[in-house]
């Protein structure tokens, strides 16, 4: 007799919890997204022993590239707060004119091969005849690519850097695109403010 009292009471307490929670007014909400907080954008200047100097982002950081195969002047900006990292590759090609030729080809091929993931490649030419700084910025579109940003700079005659920016983030760039975008902006200015030592 008790169980089947015990019962009855559970199942009028459900059935009333059914029908009040039923009376509210629910609508479904639309998928959300991190809030991304983006820093004032504020430059120091990155002037060291190395051959060339430029100013970056005080929200970045430059350090040198201890990587196994990295070679001298090789450095990394990276960017903590937005798992990022420009890395920044330098060849001395004083001396070495079909060198120079070589690099500029490789850094062709290193952004060809976002093909794959690419929607489109667009090209900005570098001509800053003032700072002798020479070459070509690629932005990669597409929502899988590796990386968004690379670019080369030369001048002509015996330097040559080459950069490239990879989030260490599985690449989802439709999330990242407010974050790729004011990257972008961070790198054009680094190579506007390119000089060799």
């Amino acid at each position: 007799m008790h169980k089947q009292l015990f019962i009855i009471i559970c199942l009028i307490f459900s059935l009333t919890l059914t029908f009040l929670s039923c009376d509210s007014d629910y609508s479904p909400k639309r998928r959300g997204f991190f809030r991304i907080d983006l820093p004032e954008k504020e430059y120091v200047s990155f002037d060291t022993t190395y051959p060339y100097t430029f100013e970056y982002p005080l929200y970045g950081e430059v350090v040198p590239d201890e990587s196994d195969y990295a070679e001298p002047y090789w450095a990394d900006l990276n960017f903590p707060d937005f798992s990022a990292t420009l890395h920044l590759t330098y060849k001395d090609v004083s001396g070495k004119i079909g060198n120079l030729h070589t690099y500029a080809e490789d850094a062709r091929s290193f952004t060809n091969k976002q093909i794959p993931k690419a929607t489109a490649i667009n090209e900005e030419v570098v001509m800053i005849q003032d700072n002798k700084v020479y070459g070509m910025v690629y932005f990669i579109e597409g929502s899988e690519v590796a990386s968004t940003v690379q670019f080369y700079v030369t001048d002509s005659l015996d330097n040559f850097l080459r950069g490239a920016l990879y989030f260490n983030v599985t690449p989802n760039n439709d999330s990242l695109a407010p974050v790729i975008d004011f990257l972008k902006e961070d790198v054009d200015h680094l190579v506007k403010t390119l000089r060799w030592q």
